[in-house]
């Protein structure tokens, strides 16, 4: 079995992870809907086409989960409270989250904190820190400073890496801590499938099982050299560096800078008409087009997304001459990748994402 190691210079990494977050930000606001099963998602109609952001312990114990359309969760739970995402709202108790975080010390220093997404982000002890203790007792302390200040619950992931400290949050939800390192990473993440693993999802799962690798503990003692010519040069030798559970990167503050924005939507009558179909692709476009602006960058690439009836999905794309943030340009470009795929079925869903310039100094 081949060793696993750590961040070097990084001794503990901690992983703070909102429990049900959205569905938590919603019962804050209606305190009468405690322990009740909600969903959210949609405009929170389930008679309307839509998915489900996000859905309660409870609406999760009928087999409710995310990305589920709305319709099919009502048929699991039909006594579920459905409201519609409030955007707006997560992003306000998201930034009061985060806030909290930053605000703490560890090792007689303050924090470092790289936010990951609404609901998660890395802790770890800033440069010059001094003993560190039991990473538990921090991971305690987060939990208690972000209920104080915030009345949301959270679980800690404690690792000796970003890797471990990610994976082992799942083991200790909802409202716990749980720890993985190196020393006892074999033994909780071993027999388990490689889709387990922070980075493999379902087709890369699929691919490695096709070369008789099937748990974590198999693609740790597999062969790097035939990873690198089945799956590629790059992601092969990674994929087997997951399985070893190695992760050097070390937890970075730097604000996350988006490589693209796209903005989809969901049609409640099937659209037929493909004059219709382009002008509800100008419009998104121009949707798209101010969310880029905000950036300060323009399109370098336009992607258009198109979910027929009953549900295929078929995506193209094509690389401007030249970048623009034009709204008329970017819109005509997005329009013609309607040639590119078959008008005979209605469309239920278009989608535009507009792939910006790199930032001065790059990503």
């Amino acid at each position: 079995m081949t060793g696993a190691q750590g961040a070097p210079g990084q001794p503990w990494v901690l992983h703070v992870d909102l429990d049900q977050f959205i569905a938590a930000v919603e019962v804050l606001r209606r305190p009468e809907l405690a322990g009740l099963p909600v969903v959210v998602g949609g405009r929170g109609d389930p008679t309307e086409r839509g998915v489900v952001a996000t859905a309660s312990y409870e609406a999760r114990a009928f087999g409710v989960g995310s990305g589920m359309p709305l319709r099919v969760a009502a048929r699991k739970c039909p006594d579920a409270v459905f409201l519609p995402v409030d955007h707006d709202a997560y992003n306000a108790a998201s930034d009061e989250v985060m806030a909290t975080l930053r605000g703490l010390e560890w090792g007689g220093v303050p924090v470092v904190v790289q936010v990951l997404g609404w609901d998660e982000a890395f802790v770890a002890a800033g440069e010059g820190h001094g003993d560190l203790g039991d990473p538990t007792e921090q991971a305690e302390r987060i939990r208690a400073a972000v209920l104080d200040a915030t009345a949301l619950h959270c679980s800690v992931g404690v690792g000796d890496n970003k890797l471990r400290a990610k994976i082992a949050t799942d083991f200790g939800k909802p409202r716990g801590v749980w720890r993985l390192t190196a020393e006892n990473w074999f033994e909780v993440m071993g027999q388990r499938p490689t889709t387990a693993l922070w980075g493999i999802g379902s087709k890369t799962g699929k691919k490695l099982a096709a070369l008789g690798i099937d748990t974590v503990e198999q693609l740790a003692d597999s062969d790097a050299r035939v990873l690198a010519a089945e799956i590629g040069p790059t992601m092969g030798p990674w994929y087997h560096r997951l399985g070893r559970g190695v992760d050097t990167s070390a937890v970075d503050a730097s604000p996350w800078v988006p490589r693209a924005h796209g903005r989809e939507e969901t049609y409640q009558q099937d659209l037929e008409d493909w004059a219709r179909v382009a002008e509800e692709v100008r419009s998104l476009t121009r949707r798209v087009v101010a969310d880029i602006d905000r950036e300060g960058r323009p399109a370098a690439r336009v992607g258009l997304k198109i979910r027929f009836k009953p549900f295929i999905t078929v995506s193209r794309s094509l690389t401007l001459p030249e970048p623009t943030n034009d709204p008329a340009v970017l819109g005509d470009a997005a329009v013609s990748l309607l040639d590119r795929v078959d008008h005979d079925r209605p469309v239920r869903l278009l989608g535009v994402r507009l792939e910006m310039t790199e930032p001065a100094g790059g990503y």
